[in-house]
């Protein structure tokens, strides 16, 4: 008689939104390995599929809900025998969810990583507190050194799914940042939803340039990054550190919004104009060269043209090195929801591609000044012909790339640094060639 050989079923993690839930999907596959599971991610199958989505915004809600409705259709057919679906959508939306796609086995929230990994069969080990399956290339990791928020943005629907803010211990965040430079690690990215807030709750204080202090002490990282600091409350001894500390790239990503006073009062930003202005020029005296990275929204409820303007001439004499620009997503159980959504979405797509054209071509002007300079480049892959890397200016995905050509005299080791003298440019990249 022949047995059946027991196959061990394959785990297929999706991950959909931001950096943050990329983080939470490499804690979920560690602890699934560690179990002795066999995890994947982002493969075309799977015997059961893990979807951890985003319910930021209508357009990433969308593509969460387009990614479950795929991976039920495959499930109808027979080639998945089981859809989980956890994350922010999920958190958010479940009795909807439930309700209105049953075909999905089971919906988890954010804050429900020890049922999920019960329901696949693991244990959650606390010893691992940590540990995670990298999806990134080797070389660089994003490090969340704080969950949720307690910012009041009227816009923003982030505590609705990821609670109050809630940073993690100093040491339990330098035992992290040691583990990941074991595996090879040289770049720390720090992400939260807001860097800034980091400490209050644990140390009474804003304590984030004590953890920098902390953390480039760390053997290995050469490089730490800095994501998403709430400009409201700026801790100015974080600047001090940058400018000081050489492992800590000259680079900021702060979120600001927007600049008309009438507007960043309704957003509840906490701020204004001129604190905004006074700010930004203190980043630039004390660490000179930064990089300042930015988001805007345009087609905020009672945007007027006026406001508009303001910012868009804004955005053209403050020469930011790197900005995104969204329309604005009118999101139920704001506090901005009962406000009247009155700019029309061709209004909105047309501010944002106005603001974006300005910022093209600053984004141009810049780069042309840095034709004839050498900088250290961090490479991160290769693609059509080229070695593509970044500068300490740019982080992965969403800013400026660093290209070299693939000769056949030139052979780049990936996940190393190199001296790059920059020969071109272009809008959003430059292009040159490697330097003793």
């Amino acid at each position: 008689m022949r047995t059946k050989s027991l196959k061990k079923k394959t785990i297929n993690v999706i991950t959909l939104g931001c950096s943050k839930n990329l983080y939470d999907s490499e804690v979920l596959m560690g602890q699934l390995r560690a179990n002795g599971k066999e995890v994947v991610a982002e493969a075309p199958a799977g015997d059961i599929v893990v979807i951890n989505t985003c319910g930021f915004i209508n357009n990433a809600k969308q593509e969460s809900i387009d990614t479950i409705l795929h991976y039920v259709d495959i499930k109808e057919r027979g080639k998945v025998e089981k859809v989980y679906v956890t994350g922010c959508l999920s958190e958010r939306y479940k009795p909807d969810l439930e309700k209105e796609i049953p075909e999905v086995d089971q919906y988890f929230g954010t804050r429900d990583l020890p049922r999920l990994l019960k329901v696949l069969g693991a244990d959650y080990k606390h010893e691992l507190v940590g540990e995670r399956l990298l999806t990134t290339p080797s070389h660089y990791a994003y490090l969340k050194i704080s969950e949720g928020c307690d910012r009041p943005c009227s816009f923003c629907a982030i505590p609705l799914m990821r609670g109050g803010h809630k940073s993690t211990p100093i040491e339990e965040l330098v035992n992290q940042a040691n583990k990941l430079a074991a595996k090879g690690v040289k770049e720390l990215i720090l992400i939260a939803q807001d860097l800034t807030y980091y400490g209050l709750d644990l140390y009474k204080k804003r304590e984030l340039a004590r953890l920098l202090r902390e953390l480039v002490k760390v053997e290995g990282i050469e490089w730490i990054r800095l994501h998403y600091l709430y400009p409201a409350g700026f801790p100015e001894e974080v600047l001090d550190v940058i400018a000081t500390e050489p492992k800590i790239c000259n680079y900021v990503d702060i979120p600001l919004q927007h600049i008309s006073d009438p507007i960043l009062k309704s957003m509840r930003r906490g701020t204004t104009r001129e604190k905004t202005d006074r700010l930004l020029a203190l980043m630039r005296q004390k660490v000179p060269g930064i990089a300042i990275r930015t988001t805007l929204i345009v087609g905020y409820p009672g945007e007027s043209e006026e406001d508009f303007q303001v910012l868009k001439d804004w955005v053209r004499e403050t020469r930011f090195d790197r900005l995104g620009c969204f329309t604005y997503s009118h999101e139920e159980n704001t506090h901005a929801h009962q406000l009247s959504d009155d700019v029309p979405e061709e209004v909105k797509q047309y501010r944002a591609n106005e603001i974006m054209a300005v910022q093209q071509k600053i984004s141009e002007e810049l780069n042309q000044t840095k034709v004839g300079q050498t900088f250290k480049v961090l490479f991160d892959r290769t693609e059509a012909g080229y070695y593509i890397g970044r500068t300490e200016f740019d982080s992965p995905d969403v800013d400026n790339e660093v290209l070299v050509p693939m000769e056949s005299d030139t052979y780049l080791r990936l996940g190393e640094f190199y001296n790059v003298k920059i020969t071109e440019s272009t809008e959003y990249d430059l292009i040159g060639e490697i330097v003793e």
